[in-house]
């Protein structure tokens, strides 16, 4: 029995062989001149296209005979549902794409469908991320970059991340990877996460573990906090004016999990008052981020186009993660980082 992969967003030709390697049943699909080209390395959103009529006719039966599907069809985000009714399993490229699922109810609407993610995938980008913003504020390094456009030559004093305590709200495979390093700089690390019950803090690489409702009560010893939550109604603005008072003064913020987490006025409010040190943000509510918006001219933010994730690495971890999943699939067993 032939079973039919079509691939939706750009891979390079050594990953789709590698995919048609898996096994013999496989007829693996991918089309570059029907999907969009990428912008960068590891896109898989790509430039916007308009396909001719034939060329979508073609495209539509293709999503109509999948039996897997390799990435979101970012031209049919609407009614793939519709389109791809044979589908039995979904591969994300991302991570965070359970909210999407959920509003968009593709979990209704495709109810034979299963639907995996890539967490893990973007763990030591992110993490490595979180440890270069951390470094940046504590070498001031934007007052040394400051300094060297003007010339000007004042010795200083930085401080070491030794010692210092690091929060991190949201203990999944990114946050893990987040503690296990900030462990090696000999910080102290503080997680937060949903459920703890019968969880080995050591194990995540933390030296203290809470649930999201002791939030507050960490919140004061919080050197450097790092959100890696989904968005969720119970974590939306969960960093609010109330919460940014807590923090101690000159503490630093750092977003990798979704714009939505935090009350972005009330931050801005913090950093210009001097009360946060700084803060390293990858996500945003409103993406791209608006012309117009503060953030963009503040000496103590570092602004990240939402890409602290990607690297010219990602589509091979993602290729690797895919090949695994569908020798799990052939086999008939439980997949991966099922949704």
């Amino acid at each position: 029995m032939t079973i039919r992969i079509l691939i939706t967003s750009y891979l390079e030709p050594e990953y789709v062989e590698q995919v048609r390697q898996v096994d013999s049943r496989l007829e693996v699909i991918y089309e570059p001149s029907l999907i969009a080209k990428p912008r960068y390395n590891a896109d898989h959103k790509g430039v916007a296209f308009t396909r001719s009529a034939a060329q979508e006719a073609a495209w539509q039966t293709l999503l109509a005979d999948a039996d897997i599907i390799f990435d979101f069809d970012q031209t049919h985000l609407d009614d793939l549902p519709e389109l791809a009714t044979n589908a039995k399993w979904l591969q994300a490229t991302s991570s965070g794409v359970a909210r999407f699922i959920s509003e968009n109810r593709y979990d209704q609407r495709m109810p034979n469908t299963v639907f995996t993610n890539a967490a893990g995938i973007h763990a030591q980008p992110l993490a490595e991320f979180c440890i270069m913003v951390m470094t940046i504020f504590n070498k001031g390094v934007l007052n040394m970059l400051q300094d060297q456009k003007k010339r000007h030559w004042e010795r200083y004093a930085g401080t070491d991340l030794s010692d210092k305590t690091l929060v991190i709200v949201g203990l999944g495979k990114v946050g893990q990877e987040v503690a296990r390093l900030a462990r090696q700089f000999r910080m102290k690390t503080i997680g937060i996460k949903r459920s703890i019950e019968k969880v080995d803090a050591n194990e995540l690489y933390v030296d203290e573990l809470y649930t999201p409702d002791a939030l507050d009560s960490v919140l004061p010893v919080a050197e450097y906090l790092v959100l890696i939550a989904p968005h969720t109604h119970e974590s939306e603005n969960m960093l609010g004016e109330k919460e940014l008072a807590l923090m101690p003064e000159g503490a630093v913020l750092i977003n990798i999990g979704r714009g939505a987490l935090v009350d972005e006025t009330a931050l801005i409010d913090a950093l210009q008052r001097g009360h946060l040190l700084g803060a390293g943000l990858d996500v945003f509510k409103t993406e791209p981020l608006p012309q117009d918006s503060p953030f963009w001219d503040m000496p103590n933010v570092i602004v990240s186009p939402h890409s602290a994730s990607t690297t010219d690495n990602e589509n091979k971890l993602i290729t690797a993660l895919f090949c695994q999943n569908l020798k799990l699939f052939l086999a008939r067993k439980p997949l991966i980082n099922v949704i």
